[in-house]
């Protein structure tokens, strides 16, 4: 018996092999507090104060070696000849943690600025305009960050054959004026608006290879996306528009383990039929002033342990 205990003590590590923080939908504005489309209250000038929160709680702990903000760093409703001075307002707020911080696009930040100028405000460790990339902060493990709007009708130029062409696909798959409007879509068809986008076909490519060079390496694999991949973690009108192209290739490995993505304030948590766990972050621009929405991932080798402040549930992943 003994020795079996020590194998499982052994198997499963105490220390994490690292952690990083998260935050999701900032959207600050300096403007006053409103209601999304749904009615749910929305604090644009508070969102900086709960991001404050987090770098604060990051640094504290001492051990956080990143952060991942997973998009709409600003609001829509932002002023636009604001909306430069804005992000820098919270960049500055990143800025003050001890470790790097990794950006990606939301539909918010798109409705602001174009893609070419948040790639290089934020950042983005990618060799030309494109917005998706991956790193590993350990031997064992990988991080991929996608782009969802990288096929989209946000971003690009009016003139831009990928307008052109995503703007030809809402039009067959919402018949609406107002295609942010999801109205008579049923179910998972719910997802064609103008505020979701795709993983574009050289995005897709590139990442078969990098899950298929991360099972050569037996790596595990964390995927980050603004927008959610399964309609079990998300409302269907937040998910990304192919998904299931996404989750087909992911399905291909055994490597990635846990997605996580924005968007869809609320949160969620979901594992679907190949054992992959989706979490949805809840948003820190729906967080009443004094309370908050961010938190850590403690990462081990047998496990993930989402630790959330008072409005991100905790959440443990075992694979």
């Amino acid at each position: 018996m003994m020795s079996v205990a020590n194998g499982v003590a052994a198997a499963s590590a105490k220390e994490p092999m690292f952690s990083f923080g998260v935050i999701a939908d900032v959207q600050y504005a300096d403007i006053p507090d409103g209601r999304s489309f749904l009615g749910v209250p929305r604090y644009y000038r508070h969102s900086i104060s709960v991001l404050q929160r987090a770098v604060n709680r990051w640094n504290k702990h001492g051990n956080i070696k990143f952060s991942i903000n997973f998009g709409d760093i600003i609001d829509g409703y932002c002023p636009k000849d604001k909306s430069l001075s804005a992000v820098q307002k919270v960049l500055d707020e990143f800025n003050v943690f001890d470790g790097p911080t990794y950006h990606m696009f939301g539909n918010h930040c798109l409705y602001n600025l174009p893609r070419s100028k948040l790639v290089s405000l934020l950042k983005m460790p990618t060799h030309s305009d494109r917005a998706y990339y991956d790193f590993s902060p350990c031997p064992e493990f990988r991080i991929v960050v996608l782009d969802a709007y990288d096929f989209s009708c946000l971003g690009w130029p009016h003139d831009h054959p990928v307008t052109a062409a995503a703007t030809k696909l809402l039009d067959e798959k919402n018949p609406n004026t107002d295609k942010n409007s999801p109205d008579g879509l049923v179910g998972v068809d719910r997802r064609f608006v103008k505020f979701n986008g795709a993983v574009g076909e050289e995005q897709l490519s590139w990442l078969n290879d990098v899950l298929q060079d991360a099972s050569t390496l037996h790596q595990n694999v964390i995927i980050c996306s603004h927008l959610p991949m399964d309609p079990g973690a998300s409302s269907p009108a937040a998910l990304m528009w192919n998904y299931d192209e996404v989750m087909a290739i992911v399905h291909r490995y055994n490597c990635v383990k846990a997605c996580f993505a924005g968007h869809d304030h609320k949160g969620g948590h979901s594992v679907d039929s190949h054992g992959v766990h989706h979490r949805t972050l809840e948003a820190a621009l729906e967080c009443p002033p004094g309370t908050s929405a961010f938190g850590h991932v403690e990462v081990y080798p047998d496990r993930l342990l989402l630790v959330g402040s008072d409005r991100m549930a905790n959440t443990e992943i075992h694979f």
